[in-house]
């Protein structure tokens, strides 16, 4: 599971190159009513037939929009600034053999390669959870990976729309810089943040950046979509390692490279764990019924009764495991708050979901510890690098949250769970 390069196995099996997967935080291993064309919780980049990417060629400053109209559309790629009613400067693109370009946005036009909506927390994203104004941007941005190893890729703000345009109208962040090259940011801005350590049990959380449309590094804007830019940063780069967090305002997503999931537990590896925790028959320490880890989605355990009998709930306060019951409550304005038979430690007492989304885990160990105050389960040192990484939040809230549902978490983020049994 840990040992041949992806670019080994692709030639041995004769595969298309894979550049890396891209993994949206809030999903446990599919969205929530299915994954479905373009729109899905994780988005595999492989190497195309054909070179798609793009480079800027030449650059244009034009007095008129009758000028500008008929560069924008002489089927080139172009990003059009604006800088007053009477001029704006327009950078034309051609084709670059050497790179593979995929856009990620909000919008189901065709150049969007990702479809990426809104993350609700606490996986209530469904029919009836609705956002009413999303701030993902329709093109929020760009991937660009190289065709030749070591298949580098890098991030920028921005994608081409059906025009194979980018406009950046007179109130959009923009300036010409010092080489004489224009750059600018999106509204709400693409973040990155790459731990430090790669995406390891040591990682620690590296720190938020914004990345501009050509791909610079930026200090953080005072509020999101405020209009003047942060500091460049000169020693960073907008290359993407495995473990880079990418935030488009409305989404979080998660840069898995092909290497590094290889060293990364496989979903059947997770499978293979739950069967081994439901083998060994954990019992409730108060009512002695067996207790297991259903298999399947929340939706479908809700419907059925004998999986939900045999459902561990946890007490997040101290992590005891017991099966369900509902005596206990120490306060008719908090539902979930229950003192533990085992111990009369007062707090949250909640189901536990198994983490399936592979992409999540920076190791291989047994799922022996939940996240609070969600219930999600994973191993000790995933839930430990999770507990610590700030998600940004709104327009400039940063909190950790559940990899699994987006929750922000609370307490301590995670505790150890205690099993009756033999798996302890």
């Amino acid at each position: 599971m840990f040992s041949a390069s992806q670019e080994e196995l692709c030639a041995l099996n004769k595969e298309p190159v894979k550049y890396g997967e891209l993994v949206v935080l809030g999903y446990n291993g599919s969205l929530p009513n299915g994954d479905r064309g373009r729109r899905k919780s994780r988005f595999a980049l492989y190497r195309r037939s054909r070179a798609s990417g793009v480079k800027p060629s030449s650059v244009h400053v034009i007095s008129t929009p009758q000028t500008s109209k008929a560069i924008s559309s002489k089927g080139h790629h172009s990003i059009s600034y604006t800088l007053s009613r009477t001029q704006t400067v327009i950078v034309e693109y051609i084709h670059d053999r050497d790179t593979d370009m995929f856009q990620v946005g909000r919008s189901t036009e065709s150049p969007i390669d990702f479809v990426v909506t809104d993350t609700i927390s606490g996986y209530q994203n469904n029919d009836e959870t609705q956002i009413t104004q999303s701030t993902i941007s329709r093109f929020a941005c760009r991937i660009v990976c190289d065709r030749n190893p070591p298949y580098t890729a890098r991030i920028f703000a921005a994608g081409f729309d059906s025009s194979k345009n980018i406009f950046l109208g007179e109130k959009a962040a923009k300036w010409k810089n010092p080489d004489g090259h224009m750059d600018g940011l999106t509204t709400n801005g693409v973040l990155v943040m790459h731990p430090k350590g790669g995406f390891t049990e040591e990682s620690k959380p590296g720190v938020w950046r914004e990345i501009s449309v050509c791909g610079d590094v930026y200090t953080l804007r005072e509020t999101r979509s405020a209009q003047h830019r942060g500091k460049l940063v000169e020693n960073e780069t907008n290359v993407l390692q495995d473990g880079s967090l990418i935030d488009l305002c409305g989404a979080t997503l998660l840069w898995r490279t092909a290497d590094g999931l290889l060293r990364s537990p496989t979903q059947k590896h997770i499978e293979a764990l739950r069967q081994e925790i439901n083998a060994a028959r954990p019992q409730c320490p108060v009512g002695f019924n067996t207790l297991a880890f259903p298999s399947m989605t929340r939706k479908d355990v809700v419907k059925k009764k004998d999986v939900e009998e045999k459902q561990p709930w946890a007490y997040l306060s101290c992590g005891h495991v017991h099966g369900y019951h509902n005596w206990g409550h120490r306060s008719d304005a908090e539902v979930n708050e229950r003192e533990c038979p085992m111990c009369r430690t007062v707090g949250r007492y909640v189901p536990l979901w198994l983490g399936c989304e592979a992409g999540f885990y920076v190791d291989a160990g047994p799922p022996t510890h939940a996240f609070t105050p969600c219930g999600h389960v994973c191993s000790e040192k995933t839930a430990k690098y999770w507990a610590q990484i700030p998600l940004p939040h709104g327009t400039h809230a940063f909190h950790a949250a559940c990899p699994f549902c987006a929750t922000q978490l609370t307490g301590d983020n995670c505790v150890k769970l205690i099993f009756q049994g033999p798996i302890d």
